[in-house]
């Protein structure tokens, strides 16, 4: 090498340690900014970029707002956002040796911290991702297997899971006849271990064995078919959110025979996420309140008995005496000992408001670490399940 070659290459080294430091590197710890979800770059709405794990630290455990360090301008940690070029340059100026490691993970799965959870709850893993799903809307677990069903917009709408993220079947192409899928909104597996999903593409809800073969398509009386659950006797609970209704569907699924379609409430406003307690059949329904304005929406949520008593509701506003900021809840589901889950939107948080008879009690368990949680289930051993819409993966939090 010529002694002009070295100096272009000491120079050129000189500019990527130079680059390091300046551009990649937070200027609150000092840590090296890289894909993993601690240190991601995150753009605050100033302009300003700080680290995830530094928002975090920043963000008030309650309100998570936060004063950015430079420019003290106040924001939520929800309105910061990935920078995407620094994540692109760290890519390429990090040598492979330095790149987190997938191994003993399944493509598309990795075992990152997301973020701090409550003494019960530790985050395992996550999987999917881009490309593996597609805008996902809806999750379920089959108890027999723990096989994860997930619906989502790719070419297969529906893909199953093994817990550690291996992807081992998928079904549901749109125009396939025979297990056509359109536009799946949710998604349930029965006790016999039959996929059932809401199609608002035609307004149905479709029956499918594990091998993905159609068993039953149900159409009925429905205007949009939304929510869907399993009761502890094997029947379907399902939201019609057009028709603000309620309804319990009976059916052989392994013949694919209804037996009966029964409506069980109507005026409801807007019903969409549905949850029904294996423990005691009691049903948690999400209602989305019509926006007076853009800064009206709100949401509700009304518990029923097993007879369709209502025994209790609360609203964001009644959410809102517990805590001091806006909330905006986007999916339900009970745990294995009776408690109501539920995935806060707005502040990328899943909170406990206990047990129906001493509902509300507000406990958040997951506070950071979350983009956009749109649906929640439960293992059989307690393990919380979280489907993360803002990037397209499954997180999976385990009992401690």
């Amino acid at each position: 090498m010529s002694a002009k070659d070295s100096e272009k290459m000491q120079l050129m080294m000189e500019l990527v340690n130079e680059t390091e430091i300046s551009l990649l590197e937070c200027k609150v710890c000092f840590e090296k900014y890289s894909h993993q979800k601690q240190h991601r770059p995150r753009n605050l709405p100033c302009g300003h970029i700080i680290c995830l794990d530094c928002v975090c630290s920043l963000a008030h455990p309650r309100n998570f707002r936060l004063e950015c360090p430079f420019c003290r301008r106040v924001c939520k940690s929800s309105e910061t956002s990935d920078c995407l070029p620094l994540l692109h340059l760290t890519e390429i100026l990090q040598p492979a040796t330095n790149i987190p490691s997938t191994s003993g993970t399944t493509a598309g799965a990795s075992d990152e911290g997301t973020g701090s959870t409550s003494p019960g709850l530790t985050f395992s893993l996550s999987f999917g991702g881009w490309g593996t799903l597609i805008n996902p809307t809806g999750i379920a677990i089959c108890q027999r297997s723990s096989c994860v069903v997930v619906a989502h917009d790719g070419k297969k709408r529906i893909k199953l899971f093994g817990l550690s993220g291996s992807c081992i079947q998928q079904f549901g192409e749109r125009g396939n006849a025979g297990n056509d899928i359109k536009y799946p909104l949710d998604v349930t597996v029965t006790l016999d271990g039959h996929v059932v999903v809401t199609d608002s593409g035609d307004q149905s809800v479709k029956v499918f064995d594990f091998d993905g073969r159609g068993k039953l398509v149900i159409r009925g009386p429905f205007h949009l078919p939304w929510g869907l659950d399993i009761t502890p006797e094997n029947k379907i609970i399902l939201t019609d959110a057009n028709a603000g209704a309620l309804y319990h569907l009976t059916a052989d699924f392994k013949k694919g025979e209804l037996k009966k379609i029964q409506k069980t409430q109507s005026n409801l406003c807007n019903p969409r996420e549905v949850a029904v307690s294996q423990l005691s059949g009691v049903i948690a329904v999400i209602e989305h309140l019509l926006a007076r304005g853009p800064n009206y929406s709100s949401t509700r949520m009304k518990i029923f008995n097993a007879d369709m008593t209502l025994i209790g509701q609360l609203d964001s506003f009644g959410l809102n005496l517990f805590f001091p900021s806006k909330i905006y809840v986007t999916a339900v589901t009970f745990d294995r000992e009776g408690h109501i889950i539920v995935a806060d939107v707005y502040n990328q948080a899943v909170l406990c408001l206990g047990k129906p008879k001493e509902f509300p009690v507000f406990k958040p368990i997951i506070t950071q670490g979350l983009a956009y949680p749109v649906a929640l289930t439960y293992t059989a051993n307690n393990s919380l399940i979280v489907l993360d819409n803002g990037d397209h993966s499954v997180k999976i939090y385990i009992t401690s």
